[in-house]
Order: structure tokens, then sequence, then C-alpha cells
């Protein structure tokens, strides 16, 4: 009896230092804050030939080329009308730009760029979800766009934040990531308590 009435109060301690966890985390959260899209927002999405070292470094090239480019473009722009007229001005300048770098990497890959809605698949980045759906971007497509994909938001400009370093919910053209040290020591010390209770309610 002794030796039950002790595993309830662990398994009671353990359930409430798992809560008191939450809450600290959430509190963290709430501190830094999300980092929020506006809805009136365009975003730029690059989909590499394949998964390739190759494809995904000439992937990497193309939107340091092109993020730069832009990021001049619309740095003194206010609305996101005069952004889209200017985008969409320019659509044959980005495939321009996209080429002239496959040219120094010795590649002959087709490139295909659009400015419309485009399908975006859910997104954890830092404490935030972006969830799927049709946003407004720039896609740039190169050779047979079947490898991992690139995005950031061009206006309001957020480039500097890599989206697409985030965790993705499993989709068929998400990129596949392996998990982080942070997030495998999580799910361990998940594995560990729900093992634990288990175990002391087997020894009822």
């Amino acid at each position: 009896m002794k030796k039950q009435t002790q595993a309830i109060i662990f398994m009671l301690l353990i359930l409430i230092g798992a809560n008191l966890i939450q809450i600290f985390d959430r509190a963290i959260v709430e501190a830094k804050g999300p980092v929020v899209i506006p809805d009136e927002a365009i975003r730029l999405r690059i989909l590499a030939n394949s998964d390739s070292n190759e494809d995904q470094a000439l992937k990497r090239k193309v939107r340091d080329a092109v993020n730069a480019e832009i990021t001049k473009w619309v740095e003194d722009l206010t609305s996101i009308e005069a952004a889209r007229t200017l985008i969409d001005n320019r659509v044959p300048e980005i495939e321009k730009i996209t080429y002239q770098v496959l040219e120094q990497e010795g590649s002959n890959q087709k490139v295909h760029v659009d400015f419309d809605n485009v399908n975006f698949p859910t997104k954890i980045y830092g404490n935030f979800i972006y969830p799927a759906g049709q946003y407004e971007a720039i896609l740039i497509s190169l050779g047979n766009a079947e490898g991992a994909n690139w995005w950031c938001v061009l206006f309001p400009p957020l480039c500097f934040l890599d989206f697409s370093n985030g965790d993705a919910v499993k989709q068929a053209d998400e990129e596949s990531k392996p998990a982080t040290a942070d997030s495998q020591e999580k799910v361990v010390v998940k594995s560990f308590i729900v093992e634990l209770i288990e175990k002391l309610l087997g020894a009822f």
C-alpha cells in the first residue's frame, strides 16, 4: 500500500512538472511573439529540379541572386499594390536573372517563372504555424521542379527569415528534413514520461 501511495504521488509530481514546462514554454512564446505574415504579402518560392546535392546547391544560388535583386526593388515601397505592379512587370527580368545563374553554373535546366496564387504547404517556423493554402507569390521552377522548395516573404521584406528551415507538416511536395536534436530530445522526454506512467499504472 505504501508503494502504491508513493507511486501515485510520484506520478502526480511528473504530471505537475509536465504542465509547468508547458506553461513556461508558452510564456516564452508569448514574450518573443510569433513571426506574423500579413494577409497582404508577396512570397517567393523556388522549386529545385531534384533533391540531388547539385540541384539543391543550384536552387540556393538562384535564391541568393533573385532575392538580392528583388529586395532592392521593394525596399522603398509602402503598399502591396505598388509591390504587385512592380513585380508583375519584372517577371521577365527575374527569369533572366535565373538563367544567368544557371549559365554561370554550367546548367542547361529550363526555367519557368510565374507570379500568381501559388499552393503552399503547412509550415511551422519558430513558434508559429503557417497554414497551407494559396498565396500570392513568385514561383520559380527549375528543370523538373521535383526537388525540395525554398520560400520566404518578399513584401513586406521578411526574406531575412528562411521559412523553409522550419518544420514541415508532411505533404507530398514538402522538403524532407531530418529531425533536429531539439525535436529528438522532446520525443525522448515524452516517451520516457509515457512509459513511466504506464509502468506506474501497471503496478496497480
